[in-house]
C-alpha cells in the first residue's frame, strides 16, 4: 500500500494506493471515495475500532479517507522492530502487514486492563493518523522528561518510558477517553501531538450551550 496526502495541514485527506488484490482496513466512517471495483466489507471485526475492509480488484486501485475532524495527516511507517502506542479517536487505516491491538501489554499497563483511548500498533507497513489541528513531533533524547495532556498524544514509540495519571485527584478521569489523564514520558524516542483536543472541543460545545448530542 502507497499512501498519498494532500489538503495537509488543514483539512487533510489520504490515498491509499493498492496493489492487485490488496487489502486495507479504514476506519469505517472516514471512507470519502473510492475507485471503481473496491470491495468495502463493514462487517469486519477489528479490535478496538470501528473498521471496514476495503479489498481492490484485480487492477488494483484507490481508497480515499478523511477524519470527521478538521485537520493535519501522519503516515507513521512501521519497520516490525518498534511498536507505538496510538489514541483510537486517531486511527485512520492501515495496511494489513500491521496490526492493532487495544490490549496489548504496552497499553494494558497503563490502563490497567480496560480498554482504554488507546491501542498498540505493530508489524510492518504504514499506519495513517488522524490530527486534530496541527501535528507536532516531540523528541526526547535519553533521560529526557515531558508531561501531555491525555487528549493531545496522537501516538509514542515503545522506546519510551510512560506513566498515566490524572491531572488532578478531585477531578474526573477516565481511560476509555482519556478524560481528566495526563501521561509522564522519559525518552529516548518520539512523541506524536495534536494542537486541538477532541474532548476540548466537546467540553466547549457544552459549556457554551451547543448540545453534543443528535
Amino acid at each position: 500500500m502507497q499512501v498519498r496526502t494532500r489538503h495537509t495541514p488543514t483539512f487533510g485527506v489520504a490515498r491509499l494506493v493498492l496493489a492487485p488484490a490488496e487489502p486495507v482496513l479504514v476506519e469505517r466512517s472516514s471512507v470519502l471515495a473510492t475507485s471503481y471495483g473496491i470491495g468495502v466489507d463493514t462487517k469486519i471485526k477489528a479490535p478496538g475500532v470501528t473498521a471496514a475492509l476495503c479489498t481492490a480488484g484485480p487492477e488494483g486501485g484507490w481508497v480515499d479517507v478523511a477524519p470527521p475532524l478538521p485537520g493535519d495527516l501522519h503516515v507513521l511507517e512501521l519497520d516490525g522492530a518498534t511498536g507505538w502506542c496510538v489514541a483510537r479517536d486517531s486511527w485512520l487505516a492501515a495496511s494489513a502487514t500491521a496490526r492493532l491491538d487495544p490490549a496489548a501489554p504496552p497499553v494494558r499497563a497503563l490502563h490497567g486492563g480496560d480498554h482504554g483511548f488507546l491501542a498498540y500498533a505493530s508489524g510492518s507497513g504504514p499506519v495513517v493518523l488522524s490530527c486534530y489541528g496541527t501535528l507536532d513531533v516531540v523528541t526526547l533524547d535519553a533521560g529526557e522528561l515531558v508531561t501531555l495532556a491525555a487528549g493531545h498524544v496522537v501516538a509514542f514509540a515503545d522506546t519510551l518510558q510512560c506513566r498515566l495519571r490524572a491531572v488532578s485527584p478531585d477531578a474526573p478521569q477516565s481511560v476509555r477517553n482519556g478524560g481528566g489523564l495526563a501521561l509522564d514520558f522519559a525518552g529516548p524516542g518520539l512523541v506524536l501531538t495534536r494542537t486541538r483536543s477532541p474532548r476540548s472541543l466537546v467540553t466547549w460545545l457544552r459549556d457554551n450551550g451547543f448540545s453534543v448530542r443528535s
